[in-house]
């Protein structure tokens, strides 16, 4: 039986990682892109390899817009039975808008929505049909203006998604994924994590495993287009999100 294979961007570290992964113990072969993390996509290869899947890696800087089609175009080479798309690779800063950079919002917005839009539009093109599946985050729910560049390009990702459901479809489904708190930064302390989890009605941290198993829920479901899943135990639910800048330990 000819197993599909899934372009992941980003994913060799973090949630994209787990991901790819993920979708490789599900029998995927796996296109790894990645940029920056050459030793980290060797080892998470490595992984892949050993569930015994095939796993080639791919390395693009998603910030130069021309050369996302010939990404594409190297990986269906490479790799036939491309059927899905994972936009999960992003940049992450925070800021408010009054000390927002121009230089800032840009690598915002080329990684968050750019990059996405421009890679949906090439796989789209080359493959007969699929899935599209974008990684966004649950703070689209808020106006967290901490965060503005990133959030703002978050929210563009979103609506993209309802866009692209609608163009692509019948041939393709897009759907995104909504992750709440699952991978916080290592700089976070043990109290603001805490802090975060009181404000999630369910009262924990989510886990890999958690995200993964929307994305398969989404690739399984042919009847599921168009819909943003929020996998944060019900925190954008609550309409107030809390966030690093606000944390004062001494009002806990």
């Amino acid at each position: 039986m000819t197993r599909s294979a899934v372009l992941i961007t980003g994913g060799a570290i973090r949630l994209g990682k787990a991901i790819a992964t993920g979708l490789a113990a599900a029998g995927e072969d796996i296109a790894l892109h990645y940029n920056s993390s050459a030793e980290a996509a060797l080892a998470t290869q490595a992984e892949i390899l050993a569930l015994g899947v095939e796993c080639r890696l791919f390395r693009q800087d998603l910030a130069d817009a021309g050369a996302l089609d010939a990404l594409v175009e190297r990986v269906q080479a490479e790799m036939p039975t491309l059927r899905t798309l994972v936009n999960s690779a992003s940049a992450y800063e925070s800021g408010p808008i009054a000390s927002t950079s121009v230089d800032q919002f840009a690598r915002q917005f080329d990684v968050n929505i750019r990059a996405p839009f421009f890679l949906t539009k090439a796989f789209c093109a080359r493959v007969e049909s699929g899935a599209v599946i974008n990684i966004c985050d649950n703070k689209v729910a808020f106006n967290q203006y901490e965060y503005a560049a990133y959030l703002l390009a978050k929210k563009t990702l979103a609506e993209f998604t309802l866009m692209a459901a609608l163009e692509y479809a019948p041939r393709f489904r897009v759907n995104g994924v909504m992750p709440g708190v699952t991978m916080p930064l290592q700089s976070r302390s043990e109290e603001y994590i805490q802090w975060r989890l009181d404000g999630i009605p369910l009262r924990r941290q989510g886990t890999t495993a958690d995200i993964v198993g929307a994305v398969r829920y989404l690739l399984d479901s042919p009847f599921v287009n168009g819909q943003l899943l929020y996998v944060d135990g019900g925190e954008a639910m609550a309409h107030i999100g809390r966030n690093a800048t606000q944390y004062d330990p001494s009002k806990i």
